[in-house]
C-alpha cells in the first residue's frame, strides 16, 4: 500500500477519529465494567448482568448523563467462541434491553415496545455465525462485532417499587448457547491483553493505538471498506501493533492535527444538535453519518432511539447564556396548558452539572422532575412552571416544583418515553429556559 502524504494522513486521521470516537467511548465504559476487576464498577466480567435497583444518585459515575427514571441492568458479551441467549420473564411494565455493537450502533432491542410483555429467549450471534438456531428461540439478533454491550432499563415507580423491580431484574438471564442447549462448550478464545483506559488518549495519537486494538473485534463492513482502507494506510489495521513512535515525525504531526480538526468538527456539530431524533439507532439508521453518531455518544452515551425515548434539553437560556449558570441566575420553565410533553409512557427532566454531566447533589435528593413527581403544583390555567435554581424557593408552591441546580454551569436533559408523533415530527416543541426576572 503506498505511503500517505502528510495531507492524506491528516484527512484520514480526522475521518478515522470521528468514526472511532464511539468505539473508544464504549471501551471507556466497558474496561472498568468487564475487564478491570479492581474497579468498583466491575460487573463481574463478560456474560453476566449487574443490576441497579434503586434510582441513581450523584455517586453513580459509570456513564455520563445517567438516567434515574429506569434503573440500569449492565452486561457485556464476548461472542468470539459462541452466541449467547438472553432470557426475559413476563414483564408488566416498560422495559428495554438494547444490545449495541462495539461502535454503539444498536443490534436490536428486547423489550415492551419491540417484543412485547411475554417471556422469551433471544439468541445473540456474532459475525459469521451460521449455526442452527435451537427450538424455542423467540428471535435472533445478529451483531456485527464480537463484543456487544447491554444497557437495560426497567421502569421504577418510586422507592416502594424497588422490591418489585428487583424481582424482574433478577429474572433477566444470560447463558452461552451451549449451556442453553446442554451441549459441550467450545474451546474459549485467547484472553486479550486489554489496554488500560486512559482519558488523555482521546486527544492524542495514542487514540489510534487503542482503536487498532479494538478493530480486531470488528470485521470490516462493506460500507466502511474505503474508510478502513485509509486507516490501514495509517497503520491502523486491527493487528494491535500500531506504534506512534515508529511513524515519521511529519506523519505523526499530521495525525495529531487531524485529531484536532475532528474535535473541532464535533464541537461545531454539537452546537446545532437540538434533540436526539437522529443521534441513536441501528447501523442502517446511522448509515455513514458518523458525525451525528459521535454527537449522540458525546451528549448521552447509549441513548435510546427516538421511537423508544426522545431526548432533548436546555443547553442555553433565553438570554443566550450557554451554558446557563445557576450561580448568576435563577430560571423557570413554563409549560403552557395542553403543552406538557406528550408521552405514551412518561417524561422527566433531569439536571446535570457541567462539565461532568453528572447528577447534582441537593438537600431534597431530587435529581429530576416530571409527570411522576409527587406533589407538583399546577398553574391556575392548567399549565406547569418549573423553578430551576440552586437555592430552595421560600414559597412552598414554588418549592414543590423546584429542580435543584448546581452552584455553577448546568444543562437539563428531557426524556419522553414513548413519544407521541407530534414530538417526533417537531410539531410539539420545548418551551424556553427563561431567566427569572
Amino acid at each position: 500500500m503506498p505511503e500517505l502524504t502528510v495531507e492524506e494522513a491528516r484527512s484520514a486521521a480526522a475521518e478515522g477519529w470521528i468514526w472511532g470516537y464511539a468505539l473508544l467511548q464504549n471501551y471507556r465504559t466497558m474496561y472498568p465494567q468487564a475487564v478491570d476487576s479492581d474497579d468498583p464498577r466491575y460487573v463481574g466480567g463478560f456474560g453476566r448482568f449487574r443490576h441497579y435497583s434503586e434510582p441513581f444518585t450523584p455517586a453513580n459515575t459509570d456513564v455520563v448523563t445517567p438516567n434515574n427514571d429506569t434503573p440500569y441492568s449492565w452486561a457485556w458479551l464476548d461472542l468470539r467462541a459462541e452466541p449467547y441467549v438472553v432470557s426475559v420473564p413476563a414483564v408488566d411494565r416498560y422495559y428495554v434491553l438494547p444490545l449495541h455493537d462495539l461502535d454503539t450502533s444498536y443490534v436490536g432491542y428486547v423489550g415492551a415496545r419491540t417484543t412485547g410483555s411475554e417471556a422469551g429467549d433471544y439468541l445473540v450471534a456474532g459475525p459469521g455465525w451460521d449455526g442452527v438456531v435451537p427450538e424455542g428461540i423467540a428471535g435472533v439478533l445478529r451483531a456485527e462485532t464480537f463484543l456487544v454491550g447491554i444497557l437495560g432499563r426497567t421502569y421504577l415507580a418510586g422507592p416502594d417499587d424497588v422490591p418489585a423491580l428487583r424481582d424482574i431484574q433478577e429474572q433477566y438471564r444470560l447463558r452461552p448457547l451451549s449451556e442453553f442447549t446442554g451441549a459441550d462448550a467450545p474451546p474459549p478464545d485467547d484472553e486479550p491483553v486489554w489496554p488500560v483506559w486512559r482519558e488523555e488518549d482521546l486527544g492524542t495519537v495514542e487514540f489510534f493505538t487503542l482503536l487498532d486494538f479494538l478493530l480486531q473485534f470488528f470485521p470490516v463492513l462493506g460500507a466502511e471498506r474505503e474508510l478502513r482502507g485509509r486507516l490501514a494506510a495509517l497503520g491502523v489495521r486491527g493487528s494491535g501493533e500500531f506504534e506512534p513512535a515508529a511513524l515519521k515525525p511529519e506523519i505523526r504531526a499530521a495525525i495529531q492535527q487531524g485529531i484536532e480538526d475532528a474535535r473541532a468538527r464535533l464541537e461545531e456539530a454539537k452546537k446545532d444538535a437540538a434533540d436526539s431524533t437522529h443521534w441513536f439507532g441501528t447501523r442502517a439508521e446511522h448509515g455513514t453519518d458518523y458525525l451525528t453518531r459521535a454527537v449522540g455518544v458525546d451528549k448521552g452515551l447509549y441513548g435510546l432511539p427516538a421511537a423508544e425515548a426522545w431526548y432533548a434539553g436546555w443547553a442555553r437560556d433565553d438570554q443566550g447564556n450557554r451554558p446557563p449558570n445557576a450561580s448568576t441566575h435563577d430560571h423557570v420553565i413554563r409549560f403552557a396548558p395542553g403543552e406538557l410533553p406528550p408521552a405514551r409512557s412518561f417524561w422527566s427532566a433531569t439536571m446535570y452539572r457541567l462539565p461532568e454531566r453528572l447528577l447534582v447533589a441537593n438537600e431534597i435528593d431530587r435529581f429530576s422532575i416530571g409527570d411522576r413527581t409527587p406533589g407538583l403544583v399546577y398553574d391556575d390555567d392548567g399549565g406547569l412552571t418549573l423553578y430551576v435554581r440552586k437555592d430552595r424557593p421560600a414559597d412552598p408552591k414554588r418549592a414543590a416544583n423546584w429542580l435543584p441546580a448546581p452552584d455553577g454551569p448546568f444543562t437539563i436533559a428531557i426524556r419522553v418515553y414513548g413519544p407521541d408523533a407530534s414530538v417526533l415530527d417537531g410539531s410539539w416543541t420545548l418551551p424556553a429556559l427563561s431567566v427569572e426576572a
